[in-house]
């Protein structure tokens, strides 16, 4: 697990822009493989990325075999991923999670802008448990 906290410091993170979860294609998607870089940065200057691969589930998260069914039930876009019911409270702290790399051999480009950390799980379930 790689985890960054600076406090009072804005970090910036070099992550290509929001777009559409799912794009064309790779290069040799026949490969089916999956490798994701899954991330979050908030504005009160912390944050923490880690990489997910599945078939076999494996990289840095902690809970890579649930992040693996989660994603594959949503077919690979964090966007098709049902909300849990959970309420959170109305604090403002925002925080944008990105996720970047390659979904069972096409590439994957999704980030979405969440109040704060609570809406960001409630949204995403256990993907950005990290």
């Amino acid at each position: 697990m790689i985890r960054t906290i600076v406090a009072g410091v804005v970090v910036a993170v070099a992550l290509p822009p929001c777009g559409p979860a799912l794009a064309a294609p790779a290069p040799g998607a026949a490969s089916r493989r999956t490798e994701l870089t899954l991330s979050y940065a908030a504005d009160a200057g912390y944050a923490t990325a880690v990489v997910l691969r599945c078939d076999p589930p494996a990289g840095g998260h902690p809970q890579a075999a649930r992040a693996c069914r989660v994603l594959a039930k949503a077919g690979g876009s964090p966007s098709n991923i049902r909300p849990a019911r959970r309420m959170c409270l109305m604090i403002y702290a925002p925080i944008t999670a990105h996720v970047t790399g390659v979904w069972r051999g096409v590439r994957v480009r999704w980030s979405r802008r969440f109040g704060n950390a609570c809406e960001m799980t409630r949204a995403t379930g256990v993907l950005f448990d990290f």
